[in-house]
């Protein structure tokens, strides 16, 4: 088995991000869960109430023999609003805020050189907020947040926001696709 990475991404709902990148291709897993607050093992309500301190995220592992790490960013950049503090969509609040864990000193220039870039190269037409935070504890979401999409196809949510920023990353990175 090849040496993995993990990154622990937060931007918005994390349904719209495990979606996207659980059709990516090197990717391994795609778990929704919650990271970044000081409460031992937050419930979903807790989260969504602000209370926690969470953020909801997915943890990406993936083979970087098959996508890199910077790769994962161009994909997680497109699919979100990195512009809009604590917010996507109708989405509001420090849980749905733009957030990159860096899992090592390598991730955190990546990170770093890609927010720079875009910012230099006026790639938006606010600033990008996205916050890059050392990784903390990551706390899996309940069994009925993974997979999300999959099993609630029809589910409002999931047809006017989930389905949307999927078919963006269908469109935008043909060949990163499963």
């Amino acid at each position: 088995m090849p040496d993995l990475e993990i990154t622990t991404l937060g931007g918005g709902c994390f349904w719209c991000l495990e979606a996207v990148f659980r059709e990516t291709k090197g990717v391994i897993s795609a778990v929704s869960g919650y990271m970044g607050g000081p409460t031992p093992n937050p419930t979903y309500r807790e989260v969504c109430s602000g209370a926690s301190g969470h953020v909801e995220v997915v943890q990406v592992t993936f083979d970087p023999d098959e996508i890199t790490f910077r790769e994962i960013l161009e994909i997680f950049f497109v699919i979100h609003d990195p512009t809009t503090l604590n917010r996507q969509g109708n989405d509001a609040g420090t849980q749905y805020r733009s957030v990159i864990f860096t899992h090592s000193p390598a991730q955190l220039e990546t990170s770093q050189a890609i927010i720079a870039e875009m910012t230099f190269g006026n790639s938006f037409e606010s600033p990008v907020v996205t916050a890059l935070e050392p990784v903390t504890t990551f706390w899996p979401g309940e069994e009925y947040h993974q997979d999300y999409l999959n099993r609630n196809p029809f589910q409002p949510y999931c047809l006017f926001v989930v389905v949307p920023k999927l078919e963006k990353f269908r469109k935008t990175f043909t060949s990163r696709r499963k």
